[in-house]
């Protein structure tokens, strides 16, 4: 007998080449899946909620893995902790689920955070953890232009060309600009996002908040279904994925 165990996860991006394993270097999958197969002696699938890209960090990425039976919530969650070393990857919550849950599929909800610093000298503390924007950003006329991207559209625009998503039909909950002391802090939330799309969300409005844009030219932007029409993508270092709920 197996049971299903969901783990919350944070990780900080930069030192791996995303989540998912890849043959040219580590990533945060090959971290849990490495110390799962130790705990349990049996090669282990850890499949994620989504798949972040190389530097973007987690403060609530979620997962699933079975495990035998004798291993519960409490002790998978621990095992796992002391099995990843002195990798930036932390379990920071675990329960047992269903076995026909998925992390991915029954998600109803992602939020990420992307955090902007705005200001000429570089950052020490917060180093690959936040967006240097070297010059100032109007956070009024960012949230203007965000505005316009609420709701259901096609965001062909600020999707990556080799995105494979079946459909670039999303719709967009939140999308909110504000001050965050020194920095600018971006809240996205969405059942699901294309790839690339908060990014290149994000480094469009940074357009916007610099006036070198109009908001009105986001509007614009969307409307044109073309990935050329819309901003450049933002680094990945400012983006977290920070939550992902579901309906159990």
């Amino acid at each position: 007998m197996m049971r299903r165990i969901l783990i919350t996860i944070e990780y900080d991006g930069g030192p791996f080449h995303g989540w998912q394993r890849q043959v040219n270097g580590r990533t945060v999958q090959q971290v849990l899946e490495e110390a799962a197969h130790q705990l349990t002696g049996q090669e282990t699938l850890v499949q994620a909620a989504g798949r972040t890209d190389a530097g973007v960090h987690a403060s609530g990425q979620a997962a699933h893995l079975d495990v035998p039976e004798k291993f519960d919530a409490e002790r998978v969650m621990a095992a796992l902790n002391a099995l990843v070393g002195q990798q930036p990857v932390s379990v920071i919550a675990a329960r047992e689920v269903p076995a026909d849950f998925h992390a991915r599929f029954s998600a109803t909800g992602r939020r990420y955070l992307y955090r902007i610093l705005p200001r000429r000298q570089p950052p020490a503390l917060d180093l690959g953890r936040v967006w240097h924007h070297k010059t100032a950003l109007d956070t009024d006329a960012m949230q203007c232009a965000a505005d316009m991207l609420i709701g259901r559209h096609d965001f062909t625009s600020f999707r990556a060309t080799h995105c494979q998503a079946d459909s670039p039909v999303r719709t967009l909950d939140t999308l909110d600009v504000a001050s965050a002391g020194a920095e600018i802090h971006i809240h996205a939330a969405a059942r699901s996002f294309l790839h690339h799309q908060v990014r290149n969300m994000v480094g469009t409005l940074a357009l916007v908040g610099a006036g070198k844009w109009q908001p009105e030219q986001v509007a614009a932007a969307l409307a044109a279904c073309d990935r050329s029409a819309a901003g450049p993508t933002a680094p990945p270092e400012g983006l977290y994925l920070t939550a992902v709920s579901y309906p159990i």
